[in-house]
C-alpha cells in the first residue's frame, strides 16, 4: 500500500472512533464498585436485585419506578445533602461502555442547551453540566455531574446532584458510597445495554424508602 494514500480516510475513522476499552478505577477489584463475586457473602447489603447497596448511618433510599412498565428502573441515595441515582446495566465482558456513553450523553445535552464539561475524577472521566432552570422554578442553573464504571460484563452508572455535583468534599462522601455498591450482573445472556433488573424489597412499596440492611 502507497503511504501518501492513507492520511484522509484514517483521520475520517479516527474522527468519529470512541475507545471501547473498559474505564474504571485501577483498584476497582478491591475498592468497588464490586462485582458480586468479588465480596464476602455474610456482609450485610440491600438487595434490590440487579445491585446491593452498602447500608450507613444517615442514608435515605428511594426506588425509581417506571409506572408504565411497572418496574423499578433506578435506584436514589440521599446522602451528605446529595442524591445519588444509580443504575447497572450489561455490557460487553472485553469492550467497556462509559466513553461512548459519556461522548452520547455529551452531544445529547449539548442539543438540549446544557454546558458539558468533561473531567478527570476519583473514578476516571466524568461529566460536569450544567443546565438552565425555568425562571418559575426559580430561575439559574442546575449542576449535575455524570460517572461510570466498566466492570466484568456489566457498567455502573450514576447521576450525582446537590452538594456532591459542586463540592469536593461532599463529592468524595458519595463516591465512598457509589464504591461500596455491589452489582449483580447474573448468568444470562443479555444484549449490552440492557438495565438489570432492580427489585423492590419484601414489605417495601414501590417508590417508598428502602429498608435497612439485609444479609446478603
Amino acid at each position: 500500500m502507497n503511504d501518501h494514500d492513507t492520511t484522509e480516510p484514517t483521520d475520517s475513522v479516527e474522527a468519529d472512533a470512541v475507545d471501547t476499552t473498559k474505564s474504571a478505577p485501577a483498584d476497582r477489584e478491591t475498592h468497588g464498585p464490586f462485582d458480586f463475586t468479588e465480596v464476602p457473602t455474610m456482609r450485610p447489603y440491600v438487595d434490590l436485585g440487579g445491585i446491593k447497596i452498602a447500608p450507613r448511618e444517615g442514608l435515605q433510599m428511594r426506588l425509581e419506578v417506571d409506572e408504565r412498565a411497572k418496574r423499578v428502573v433506578a435506584v436514589s441515595l440521599e446522602y451528605a445533602e446529595s442524591l445519588l441515582q444509580v443504575q447497572a446495566f450489561s455490557a460487553p465482558k472485553t469492550s467497556g461502555m462509559w466513553n461512548q456513553i459519556r461522548h452520547d450523553l455529551t452531544a445529547q445535552l449539548t442539543a438540549q442547551g446544557a454546558e458539558v464539561v468533561e473531567e478527570d475524577g476519583a473514578l476516571g472521566a466524568e461529566l460536569l453540566t450544567a443546565t438552565a432552570v425555568p425562571a418559575e422554578q426559580g430561575g439559574g442553573t442546575r449542576a449535575a455531574r455524570f460517572i461510570g464504571v466498566d466492570g466484568p460484563r456489566w457498567i455502573l452508572r450514576g447521576i450525582l446532584m446537590g452538594k456532591a455535583a459542586v463540592d469536593a468534599d461532599a463529592r468524595a462522601s458519595v463516591i465512598e458510597l457509589f464504591r461500596e455498591i455491589v452489582v449483580v450482573r447474573g448468568d444470562l445472556p443479555m444484549p449490552p445495554g440492557d438495565l438489570l433488573p432492580l427489585k423492590v424489597p419484601a414489605g417495601v412499596q414501590p417508590g417508598a424508602p428502602a429498608p435497612g440492611a439485609v444479609d446478603a
